[in-house]
């Protein structure tokens, strides 16, 4: 299940970090982001787990691009009203998930080129890499590919932890 993910103008570097662990975690193929602020940020080095060695991150002008893109749904995950929660919300096969800045949202004319709107419910919003999390969770918890087992613990886990369930 090819999935992509777009960040307008992202300027936290801990976020970013965050975001690529993240993908790195829930296995997406692809990150794109627009802006310079990350540009500028990104010698902060906050990704832990070295996902951009094995995700392609990418700087573009537009988080849509009309022909590369055509084959992919393209999801604004944003707190917008008529938006569908995430709970109802069945995932598409191949997916370009696309995210607004901390400090601000998806613009009007992206959410037009969107197939679809999603929001998480909660009571206030959510930080930018949390909400990334949430969404990628929900889409591996709704396939019928997500890995279970004591494998998955043991490949996962971190090199210190070896604890275990009664």
């Amino acid at each position: 299940m090819p999935t992509h993910i777009a960040i307008i103008n992202p300027k936290s570097p801990q976020n970013m970090g965050s975001i690529l662990r993240a993908a790195g975690c829930y296995q997406a193929q692809s990150i794109r982001y627009t802006g310079e602020r990350y540009a500028r940020a990104k010698a902060f080095s906050t990704d832990t787990k070295n996902a951009y060695l094995k995700i392609s991150v990418t700087h573009v002008d537009t988080v849509i691009d009309p022909i590369k893109d055509k084959h992919l749904t393209k999801v604004a995950v944003e707190l917008v009203e008529g938006a569908t929660p995430l709970p109802l919300f069945e995932h598409p096969e191949q997916a370009l998930y696309i995210f607004g800045p901390e400090d601000g949202s998806i613009e009007q004319d992206v959410v037009d080129q969107c197939d679809h709107v999603v929001y998480i419910p909660t009571v206030g919003c959510m930080n930018l890499a949390a909400t990334v999390n949430v969404l990628l969770y929900d889409r591996m918890a709704k396939t019928a590919v997500m890995p279970l087992g004591d494998e998955v613990i043991k490949n996962s886990r971190d090199t210190n932890n070896r604890t275990k369930a009664k």
